[in-house]
């Protein structure tokens, strides 16, 4: 029997260009058997001491509790390290470091049966999802942001996810009206049919009255949908805003695990579509049991896929074996952890994302350039 022999935790950094170079960070998992079959997943902790945080708890906590387990066994694997982190665990960083060994254990138990992860959700519920470009509006001047957007529909893509409020030379993103003329002069410039999807952020900071009125003013140029407005557990906020708003509203990015977005689900009822992150939710095993709960109650999935090519990877596997997605986000940038981490680039043709065949995540990890970037 194939036993879990190594478990290493790999705090990346790297510069990204949507950003202007600033350095963002991730933990990398690598994952060994006892026959030599190694398996990748990633944990998005994003911060200097959380990439640590979540590196000592792989290292420190897990890895003496799974070694010698079968690594197989993903199901009891997960169990193990949700009940040995109970005491900090039901969330946060305990949730991204069970997310980056799940992942892990997931690609092996591919590459060990030589076939691709949607096969082992139970095939394709898609051949292919549109293509969407997710960035930050942080462009100098309105006319320069939107000459960025219309660009993304010139290299193929089929919609766009624009997220405001980030690091750069931009003023869209917390003024309204500001705001709102750019989602107008997007909408003259890519005509009717373009996608456009407004991810408001965590730099905005508006009250709901403000809240809904920006997402009224902008349902005037059919945007796709409205993603966090408002604080994600400003519960009483979203409800007021999902009684009022002509927009689908869109939040669960910042969730961590099945039991949060059942809350958000059953409790809330005010979000139409959810952002998940198998490298945050606890993994593609906590992935697919939100997907199960959006199923049940209708909903809509976004995967995120914004980080390293492992999680896009995950993340595509995922999104087309799920019958709850619409689009597949990829990150319209040249950026090493998604073109030089990975043999072959995962890229959209002709503005559609379709699967990968290769044996679990279908990936090629380029171990040079982990060793290069990390810290």
């Amino acid at each position: 029997m194939t036993r879990i022999a190594a478990i290493e935790p790999i705090p990346i950094a790297y510069p990204d260009p949507n950003d202007f170079g600033t350095t963002r960070r991730t933990v990398l998992v690598r994952v060994e058997t006892s026959d030599g079959i190694v398996g990748w997943g990633e944990c998005i902790a994003m911060w200097p001491e959380a990439c640590r945080a979540v590196a000592t708890i792989i290292s420190d906590g897990f890895f003496p509790i799974l070694q010698n387990h079968p690594s197989d066994a993903i199901d009891e694997a997960w169990q193990k390290m949700r009940r040995h982190a109970f005491w900090y665990g039901e969330g946060g960083i305990a949730s991204m470091a069970i997310s980056g060994i799940d992942m892990a254990l997931w690609d092996i138990r591919g590459k060990a049966g030589n076939k691709p992860l949607y096969q082992l959700f139970g095939g394709l519920r898609h051949e292919r999802l549109p293509a969407n470009a997710s960035s930050h509006v942080n462009k100098q001047g309105e006319a320069a942001c939107v000459a960025e957007v219309v660009g993304f529909f010139e290299a193929g893509f089929r919609s766009c996810k624009l997220g405001f409020a980030k690091k750069g030379d931009s003023t869209i993103g917390g003024d309204p009206d500001t705001d709102v003329h750019f989602i107008k002069s997007l909408r003259q410039a890519l005509g009717s049919d373009a996608g456009i999807l407004v991810d408001i952020g965590n730099g905005v900071r508006w009250d709901v009255d403000t809240a809904i009125s920006v997402a009224n003013r902008m349902a005037e140029y059919n945007i796709g949908w409205y993603e966090e407005p408002l604080y994600p557990t400003d519960d009483a906020g979203y409800q007021k805003l999902a009684a009022q708003a002509r927009v689908r509203l869109a939040s669960g990015e910042r969730e961590f695990t099945e039991a949060g977005y059942r809350r958000q689900m059953e409790f809330v009822q005010a979000i139409e579509v959810y952002g998940v992150d198998p490298a945050r939710v606890e993994g593609i095993t906590g992935f697919r049991k939100v997907d199960a709960l959006a199923t049940k109650h209708g909903k809509v999935v976004n995967a995120h896929a914004w980080s390293t090519a492992i999680t896009t990877a995950a993340s595509l596997h995922l999104s087309l074996a799920s019958p709850n997605t619409e689009i597949f986000e990829f990150k319209p940038f040249d950026v090493v952890v998604q073109n030089g981490l990975v043999a072959e680039r995962i890229w959209h043709k002709d503005g559609w994302a379709y699967p990968l065949h290769g044996p679990g995540l279908g990936i090629e990890v380029q171990e040079d350039v982990v060793r290069r970037l990390a810290e």
